[in-house]
């Protein structure tokens, strides 16, 4: 499975909740994954980083 490789987020199963007559009805779960792109680090290195991790970097 894709992860950032500086803080190693990854992806999470996560449904969504659907509220009928004050009880939460069971739906589908569906996996999301992080925004992962390539990015070239100070020495050189090309990985694959989350955009959150991109952003802390270019400060």
């Amino acid at each position: 499975m894709r992860s950032c490789e500086i803080c190693g987020k990854g992806s999470i199963i996560r449904g969504t909740r659907v509220k009928l007559r004050g009880k939460y009805n069971p739906t589908a779960q569906n996996r999301k994954y992080p925004n992962l792109q390539k990015f070239k680090l100070s020495d050189g290195k090309r990985v694959l980083a989350c955009a959150n991790c991109i952003k802390k970097q270019k400060n």
